[in-house]
């Protein structure tokens, strides 16, 4: 009798037991890589470029005589192509890569959900490889920034974007997990001219039309826009787990520049002219080493000239690495992304003795 009236009560407890152990399943489902996705997710976005690249037409038949007649003849052609974004503030800015956009005779950005804008080309930097979008919207879904300066080699980072256009399959960015691998790689100035510095390496994987999007980290913030990977070899596109990212530090600064101006201006001087010291000349001013640079010229008022630079002056090292040649200088401003008003250390020979000093670049004129 008193099982039977307290059935009622133990199946009561049954079904709460069955519910609340389906809820700890549920919730032991969400952790901090879903809620990050679920964070930064809203703000990726889909990037489809149309393209105007320009070919040459070449000869069938390789002799000089057939295209002495039949020259070869450039011509553009219009190329589809693909990559990500992050929108970064409401009224819809989108960081992305600059090779993602270069070239660009069209740009058609999708939002979560198949919202499609025409985007806009606020401004481009092939050194840095960072492009800033517009679209006609507001109170848009962003994402916010963390930093690249305290990042933990180890920690978990997700990779979002439009790997292989499947974004345009079902509207939402496609994720993938992995670890921040290394930090502070440097690939110095590639053959396009891009400089690729401090990179962020991941084993999260990184496919054909992630570039521009967002690495984030397991808060939800984004600490880099992936922009490359290594493949296994040149017939393979596909990932092996080696993915590096632009820093977000670096990204935002490239970024907030680019809104402002359109371009990043490094038009830069170090107001003197040189010549490279071959092993004639230094025999002939007795000068410790061959190499570097002896100033010829001054200009006056000018940074050299402030920097208390003299005619006759041998500069070994700028910025602690040697130069041989007005190359030299330009890559060390390129590869630092230096701008006018930044300064370089320069080493240099005079009279017997090294001597340092501080030069502040100046726009060039």
């Amino acid at each position: 009798m008193i099982i039977k009236q307290m059935r009622p009560i133990l199946n009561f407890l049954v079904l709460a037991s069955l519910s609340l152990a389906a809820s700890d399943v549920t919730s032991s489902r969400e952790n901090a890589i879903t809620r990050a996705i679920q964070k930064v997710g809203p703000a990726v976005a889909s990037i489809n470029v149309i393209q105007m690249k320009q070919y040459r037409n070449s000869p069938f038949i390789d002799d000089p005589l057939f295209r002495l007649f039949f020259p070869e003849e450039p011509y553009r052609q219009r190329v589809p192509s693909l990559g990500s974004g992050v929108v970064i503030s409401p009224d819809g800015y989108i960081i992305t890569n600059q090779h993602v956009v270069e070239d660009a005779a069209q740009i058609l950005v999708t939002l979560p959900g198949g919202e499609e804008y025409d985007g806009e080309l606020i401004g481009e930097d092939l050194t840095t490889d960072i492009a800033v979008l517009k679209i006609d919207g507001q109170n848009l879904p962003y994402a916010k920034f963390g930093s690249s300066t305290d990042i933990l080699i180890g920690e978990w980072v997700i990779a979002l974007g439009n790997p292989f256009g499947l974004f345009d399959v079902n509207k939402q960015p496609t994720a993938t997990v992995g670890v921040v691998s290394s930090t502070n790689l440097d690939f110095g100035r590639e053959h396009s001219g891009r400089v690729y510095q401090g990179m962020i390496q991941t084993d999260a994987a990184i496919n054909r039309g992630n570039s521009g999007g967002p690495l984030c980290n397991a808060i939800g913030e984004v600490i880099g826009i992936n922009t490359f990977i290594f493949t296994g070899s040149g017939y393979s596109e596909g990932s092996i787990g080696i993915g590096f990212a632009i820093p977000i530090d670096r990204a935002r600064e490239i970024a907030e520049e680019l809104k402002k101006y359109g371009r990043i201006d490094r038009n830069v001087a170090v107001g003197f002219r040189f010549q490279r010291v071959d092993r004639a000349l230094a025999r002939y001013l007795r000068l410790p080493r061959v190499g570097g640079l002896i100033i010829t010229e001054v200009s006056q008022r000018g940074p050299a000239d402030k920097a208390g630079l003299l005619v006759g002056d041998v500069v070994y090292y700028i910025n602690e690495e040697k130069v041989n040649s007005g190359g030299d200088i330009v890559k060390i401003i390129e590869e630092n992304f230096l701008r006018p008003g930044d300064r370089l250390k320069i080493e240099y020979y005079r009279e017997g003795e090294m001597n340092e000093t501080s030069l502040r670049l100046a726009k060039k004129a």
